[in-house]
């Protein structure tokens, strides 16, 4: 029955939240480590760019502006090459 309590542990990890420490968060100290990071999470694939965008915003509390930012980097700039084209 490993299976069982496999699973019963997945979903007891799985309720739990997770918050962002206070300097990683929007004026915190070490907000610019978050932004650098999300550049890389944007640039792998894996998830879909919905998914990306709303852990972004939902969980990194990221403004909409430090994500397009953020995915303009990921992009090397194409993002905004392909908006004034």
């Amino acid at each position: 029955m490993v299976h069982g309590t496999r699973q019963n542990n997945r979903k007891e990890y799985m309720t739990k939240v997770k918050t962002l420490k206070a300097e990683y968060l929007p004026g915190g100290a070490k907000r610019h480590f978050i932004l650098d990071k999300a550049v890389d999470y944007l640039r792998t694939p894996g998830a879909t760019q919905n998914i990306k965008h709303m852990f972004c915003i939902d969980v990194l509390k990221m403004t909409e502006t430090e994500y397009l930012e953020a995915l303009n980097k990921a992009t090397n700039g194409e993002l905004v090459r392909n908006l004034w084209n």
